[in-house]
């Protein structure tokens, strides 16, 4: 249950309302290739333009160099947030400041107005007390809303510092996105499986070691299993591989076999690999099988398998989770009520020749058939991180999956138990 006020919660009819959104989409050549998280803002601002606010939104978007950085404006925000409301987005060139504060001061009743990066201030990073008061000042702000899910865990200007000069609460969004991966957490449907990917076992470490203790099934893909196999005694070849990362891996395996004599507890890493000298689409890929020759069997019957079949050559690297590894997470998946799905199996980047999937992302898409039902079971699913929900964005699958959160760090936070400074900041329910 959701522990804070929302804008359910109190009186805006007519207000003035100070909107934090997470805009931090993709951009190419200023064209925005994932409106994914404008999309998701959207219920909570047709509630407060239903109740006839003045609505000024601010965001971030990408690594501004600073003011003028114009790869990282909002404008093309604006454009898109406009058509998706069909009504005028209004556009200042500053979020604070005489710009800033003659166009919040001419907006009515219902009108929008979209404020530019607010990362174009380094005050805004550094949770500047005077930059919090500039933004209040500039808006003529009378309550201020933190939607923001992606940006909570940090405590910056817009999420932190401002709420002590404005009554705040939060939207829609942030309270869905709290709630949904707080149960999925500690009030799981079971069994709860967690699919696990990405580059470091060190990003990921106190939310395995959570999971350890609550889930029935994780399975490790993507780089960082590599670890874990150098761990296994397998030989990785050029693979992406951190060697400072091994003391982590081994804490988790042992953590995991501790588990396993308790209960019933699956911890699966790889037992195959998609390798290739390089990632390129049009590169000569192979098959590896360290610890399981199920496929190399079928291969090369009635022939005795050859040794390079379960050995990653030097100059080879580990790209994908090769077909058994996927097949045991989706018959995992197929067991499963409650799935978390965060970090994609391989490198799912590089497309295909002959396809829409590229050489190297047969497993993530493997995963996700598993997921969405069309190897039987269906479960409850949650997707975090950029990469996953880039994949699955970039498929338009987004609408085919129970929750996809717009939040990497935040959900990664919140699933390893630790409280969000934007979200604590705000005003509790009693």
């Amino acid at each position: 249950m959701f522990t804070k006020q929302t804008i359910e919660d109190i009186d805006l009819q007519g207000k003035t309302v100070l909107l934090r959104a997470d805009y931090n989409v993709p951009l190419d050549g200023g064209k925005i290739t994932d409106d994914f998280r404008i999309r998701q803002s959207l219920p909570t601002i047709k509630y407060l333009l239903g109740k006839d606010v003045r609505l000024i939104i601010c965001s971030h978007l990408g690594r501004p160099s600073g003011p003028g950085d114009t790869a990282n404006s909002l404008f093309p925000v604006a454009k898109r947030l406009h058509q998706l409301l069909d009504k005028p987005v209004e556009f200042a060139t500053d979020c604070i400041g005489p710009a800033a504060k003659k166009a919040a001061a001419g907006l009515k009743p219902g009108q929008v107005l979209l404020l530019e990066n607010l990362r174009f201030h380094p005050e805004e990073k550094a949770n500047d007390i005077g930059f919090a008061k500039q933004l209040v000042a500039a808006s003529g702000a009378e309550v201020f809303v933190q939607d923001g899910f992606g940006v909570v865990h940090r405590a910056h200007a817009s999420t932190s510092a401002i709420t002590h000069y404005l009554p705040s609460v939060a939207g829609l969004l942030l309270a869905k996105e709290v709630d949904t991966i707080t149960k999925v957490v500690e009030q799981p449907e079971r069994p709860l499986m967690a699919i696990i990917g990405g580059a470091k076992v060190a990003d990921k470490l106190e939310i395995l070691q959570r999971f350890i203790k609550i889930a029935d099934f994780i399975a490790i893909g993507g780089a960082m299993a590599h670890p874990f196999l150098v761990a296994r005694g397998i030989d990785i070849g050029d693979s992406l591989y951190d060697k400072a990362e091994l003391p982590h891996a081994k804490e988790i395996l042992r953590a995991a076999e501790a588990e396993a004599h308790k209960r019933p507890f699956v911890f699966a890493v790889p037992h195959d690999g998609v390798v290739a000298e390089k990632i390129d689409k049009a590169a000569s890929t192979r098959i590896v099988e360290w610890t399981s020759h199920t496929m190399a069997d079928i291969e090369h019957y009635p022939h005795r398998v050859p040794a390079k079949a379960g050995t990653v050559r030097a100059r080879e690297k580990i790209l994908d989770i090769g077909p058994f590894s996927a097949s045991l997470i989706a018959g995992g998946i197929q067991l499963a009520e409650t799935v978390i799905w965060n970090g994609t199996m391989g490198v799912t980047e590089t497309p295909g020749l002959q396809g829409p999937i590229g050489p190297t992302a047969h497993g993530t898409q493997t995963v996700v058939e598993a997921l969405l039902g069309e190897l039987g079971n269906k479960p409850f699913t949650v997707v975090g991180g950029g990469d996953t929900v880039g994949y699955v964005g970039s498929h338009h699958l987004t609408d085919h999956f129970d929750f996809v959160s717009t939040g990497g760090g935040a959900s990664l936070e919140l699933m390893a138990g630790h409280k969000l400074p934007g979200v604590e900041a705000l005003r509790g329910k009693k």
